[in-house]
């Protein structure tokens, strides 16, 4: 019989796959990818210095952070690709490299100071996020903390993408089409930046910096292989994320093995037979 903790880490982790998960797919499909990368490798030094400046763990005051760098890297980005006319890839390289440097060299020389543990920050470690939890005055256990962060992202991610479905849909398929009616492409993109990292901040304890990239990327590229239909797209992305994570946890407790890894081993998998069965099924019909 599966235990409490058991269903809070799949819960967690289920959670923060959807999260990633949709927010991925506009990235997928704008070629922008490895701007998710960027994003979530570049917040740690405005998590950090969020804990240096307030000593407060709280959820809201690590996404300001995280999104004050967040967007910093994302107009470094563009100034280096449209104003020196480095190259996008290069762009994005130099970058997030440096501000991930910054933030790992910030915990090294204050890690007294705050509590956040340099490999759980690189790789996350999903294991201990149920012993962190909300308790009433009277004591009464409401749940882990990161429970309650990931579902309101993920309210807040669904609000946004249906009541910006429509704009992201024009600015992401024809962004010529969407500028010609008056639609502000920049706007939604740096809209865009914002949520994946408030995504990005809320599945840092879960996935870390590393490994929330292949949560972003994997589920929209392995699906992109069989349907091209949006709405389909961000649905099958959502299974695709809830099968990696209830698998990942049982297949991570059969190996002993790290949760997210395993997690993001088996999306990798899944990834490689989805693409074997798409070309198998391409030949036949030819």
């Amino acid at each position: 019989m599966i235990n409490m903790d058991a269903c809070w880490i799949i819960i967690i982790a289920t959670l923060a796959s959807i999260n990633c998960a949709l927010v991925g797919t506009y990235l997928v499909l704008r070629k922008i990818a490895m701007m998710g990368d960027a994003i979530a490798h570049s917040i740690l030094p405005g998590i950090v210095l969020a804990l240096l400046i307030t000593g407060s763990k709280s959820t809201p005051i690590l996404f300001i952070g995280a999104s004050i760098t967040g967007l910093l890297v994302t107009f470094l980005i563009a100034f280096l690709e449209k104003k020196i006319k480095i190259q996008a890839d290069a762009a994005i390289g130099i970058n997030f490299t440096f501000f991930f440097a910054i933030g790992i060299i910030l915990i090294s020389f204050f890690s007294r100071k705050i509590d956040l543990d340099p490999e759980c920050s690189l790789y996350g470690e999903l294991s201990t996020a149920p012993l962190d939890i909300y308790k009433t005055a009277g004591g009464i256990n409401l749940g882990p903390r990161s429970f309650y962060t990931l579902l309101i992202t993920l309210l807040l991610n669904v609000y946004f993408l249906i009541i910006g479905y429509k704009h992201l849909f024009v600015t992401t398929f024809d962004p010529q089409f969407a500028q010609s009616i008056g639609i502000d492409i920049k706007c939604w993109h740096y809209v865009l930046m914002i949520i994946t990292a408030l995504t990005t901040v809320a599945a840092f304890e879960v996935a870390g910096a590393i490994l929330v990239v292949a949560l972003l990327i994997i589920p929209a590229a392995s699906m992109y292989l069989i349907t091209k239909s949006l709405k389909y797209l961000l649905f099958f992305n959502m299974l695709f994320a809830t099968l990696t994570s209830v698998g990942g946890y049982y297949i991570s407790l059969m190996f002993n093995s790290s949760m997210a890894p395993t997690m993001v081993t088996l999306s990798g998998l899944l990834f490689f037979l989805i693409f074997i069965f798409n070309r198998l099924k391409n030949k036949q019909l030819i």
